[in-house]
């Protein structure tokens, strides 16, 4: 996908997210808290569009030319290139650390979050707020259920697990994080409609179809797509044993 139709999609996808970020950042704290990160912070779609705090925030993100762009986006972030497998900062650093369609493309997402639970302090919050699941995705054609399916391919190539949303809560379990609160999202009946569904679809699928082809299947689709289940969890951060 090529650099500034993934960044119309980070944007796509922090409007997808705003009324669930506005609550669950209310139910962690977020206005009481002294220093925040993003992991995965991309080109800053969700920092520059933060409630407003007296946090000072931080973002991570593995690709330099994306946090130029977030610098840009949300220009008193202070930004660091580096691994969410390997987080630059020290134990209990933050307050609330929190993650936004970045965990499925991660090789180890368990990992990520205990990470997460390592720099936040005890009893601080680390949120994920959107990971989807393409596996239980609702694709009743023959277009669709070949769309779907293609695309599910096409993550997995690029190195996402398109499965992963229906695990969000197990993994945050797994890291030692128990859940708060978790769910999913509520669909927005205009989303499936939006011309850039189709753009997507194609940088996906290019290559892996012939252009008429995916054509024929996207014509087949009739605009419509089928909303993808999308998972949120977050949790408190454990006092550490003894304490």
């Amino acid at each position: 996908m090529d650099p500034a139709l993934a960044e119309r999609r980070y944007q796509q996808q922090a409007g997808w997210t705003a009324p669930l970020r506005g609550h669950l950042f209310a139910r962690a704290g977020l206005a009481r808290a002294g220093r925040v990160l993003e992991v995965g912070c991309g080109p800053g779609a969700v920092l520059r569009s933060l409630p407003d705090t007296r946090a000072t925030v931080h973002g991570l993100d593995i690709d330099r030319p994306a946090l130029l762009r977030a610098q840009a986006a949300a220009p008193d972030a202070r930004l660091v290139c580096g691994d969410a497998l390997r987080l630059p900062y020290a134990d209990g650093a933050f307050d609330l650390c929190f993650f936004h369609y970045v965990l499925l493309w991660l090789p180890n997402p368990v990992q990520a979050l205990r990470e997460a639970a390592r720099v936040t302090r005890a009893d601080g919050a680390v949120l994920a707020f959107a990971e989807p699941d393409y596996t239980a995705r609702a694709a009743p054609s023959g277009a669709w259920e070949t769309l779907n399916r293609l695309q599910m391919e096409a993550l997995r190539a690029q190195g996402a697990d398109p499965s992963f949303g229906g695990r969000l809560a197990e993994s945050f379990s797994t890291a030692g994080l128990p859940p708060a609160e978790s769910g999913t999202l509520g669909a927005d009946p205009a989303a499936g409609a939006h011309p850039l569904e189709a753009e997507v679809l194609a940088a996906d699928l290019g290559g892996r179809l012939p252009a008429p082809e995916l054509a024929e299947l996207l014509a087949a689709a009739a605009g419509q797509f089928p909303p993808v289940p999308t998972y949120f969890t977050w949790a408190r951060v454990p006092a550490p044993k003894g304490i």
